[in-house]
């Protein structure tokens, strides 16, 4: 039981560096796989210490029973010590921790405390009740198997605790992700699932590995499997590596209309594999996230703002008087209007057309939403025919004018006259 004693004290350290990142799966089953230290295995011996010297203090109190017998009543003794352990851990420390987690603005502890009770409940179960069958007088082939099940139990448990722990976290930043409408969002329940299994993995090899299993010649053989498949797979490799870049850029998320290369179109969907898009003609284009990553983006949804450029003509037989006034009229309505910006307002006369004067007209909509944008023009246009209808202007379309000379043409004249 020394070695469970040691990997007690030991756990606590490999699961803070494992949680940080400082360990990966191969150095974590080397930490665990590294003999017991000499402090390490001070530590553990004297564990196994205080627990010959507590059955020895209590035999004192009853010197009349047999030492073999007396070992079994302390086994009992420390199980029913366990239980009561076990009532403070879950009836008062994780109360008064859940009682804080409420006061705090954060709701990340009022996930975590609650996923955690559980592993520390049974941690504290499986740890006392191995604890208890050290000191009975076991033969070494039982002992061994008690170790044995008590270092899967131990990590068993660990696992368990390191998922409830992580899934507490992933769904504190899920919420977040959902309140800021964020891309990464959408593939939470994916990296869940992904962890999840990671987790589980992991904690299956750092037992196999406890229990002497060649479990690193796996991994290495793993690893070139691992390689030959990422050859045979580059391109879904690719794309899954482009849904992490929409992911960490956030370019765009669902509900979007974006321009992605020549498609153009609302995205309905952002998938590991591909991004689909609804085009204007409703029809469906599916784009490789690999092709998204690399290609130029544009979101129309994220313009604060659209621009509108347009150019009206009026006839020629408009004065410069009435042609000045009516490009005043045009910016003042555009400015008197709410759904434009008013200092975004630019009305000239800017050339002779062939057939018309063309007025230029600029002016920004404040909402960018294209149904509204287009809602604005037509009020705007209605507005503006008003107004030259009221001067009295005409607008310009596209004439011509023959003129006919010669002895034909007069005679043509003549005739006619």
């Amino acid at each position: 039981m020394i070695r469970l004693l040691y990997f007690t004290m030991k756990a606590p350290r490999l699961l803070g560096v494992w949680l940080t990142g400082g360990l990966g799966a191969t150095s974590l089953l080397a930490a665990v796989e590294t003999p017991a230290p000499a402090t390490g295995g001070k530590v553990a011996a004297e564990a196994t210490d205080i627990l010959e010297q507590f059955v020895a203090w209590l035999h004192g109190f009853f010197p009349g029973i047999d030492g073999t017998l007396f070992h079994w009543i302390a086994c009992g003794v420390i199980i029913v010590l366990v239980i009561l352990l076990r009532h403070v851990v879950t009836k008062i420390v994780f109360h008064q921790l859940k009682k804080l987690a409420a006061k705090t603005e954060t709701t990340l502890d009022d996930k975590l405390f609650p996923a955690l009770e559980g592993p520390a409940d049974m941690l504290v179960l499986v740890l006392g009740i191995f604890a208890a069958l050290t000191v009975l007088p076991l033969s070494a082939k039982v002992d061994r198997l008690v170790t044995n099940a008590a270092t899967i139990s131990a990590l068993a448990v660990l696992t368990w605790a390191l998922i409830r722990a992580g899934g507490a976290v992933l769904a504190h930043l899920e919420e977040i992700a959902h309140e800021k409408q964020m891309t990464v969002a959408t593939f939470m329940p994916l990296i869940k699932k992904t962890l999840f299994v990671v987790a589980v993995v992991l904690g299956l090899l750092v037992i196999a590995q406890s229990l002497g299993w060649p479990v690193m010649g796996l991994l290495g053989a793993a690893g070139i499997g691992g390689l030959a498949f990422a050859l045979a797979a580059q391109d879904t490799i690719a794309n899954l590596f482009g849904s992490f870049v929409v992911v960490v850029d956030h370019p765009f998320r669902v509900g979007d209309v974006v321009k992605i290369g020549t498609a153009e179109g609302r995205v309905e969907d952002i998938g590991l594999r591909s991004t689909k898009i609804r085009t204007a003609a409703r029809t469906l284009i599916v784009i490789p996230n690999k092709t998204v990553a690399s290609e130029a983006i544009t979101n129309f949804t994220r313009m604060p703002q659209r621009r509108v450029d347009q150019t009206i003509g009026l006839t020629y037989d408009a004065t410069p008087d009435q042609v000045q006034t009516i490009a005043e009229d045009i910016r003042q309505l555009l400015r008197g209007d709410p759904g434009v910006q008013a200092d975004s307002v630019l009305v000239h006369f800017a050339e002779y057309g062939d057939c018309s004067l063309n007025l230029h007209i600029m002016y920004f909509a404040v909402d960018p939403d294209w149904a509204r944008h287009m809602d604005l023009r037509e009020r705007i246009n209605l507005k503006i025919m008003r107004a030259v209808a009221a001067r009295g202007l005409e607008f310009a379309f596209p004439t011509q004018t023959v003129l006919l000379d010669g002895p034909v043409a007069r005679q043509l004249a003549g005739n006619k006259g």
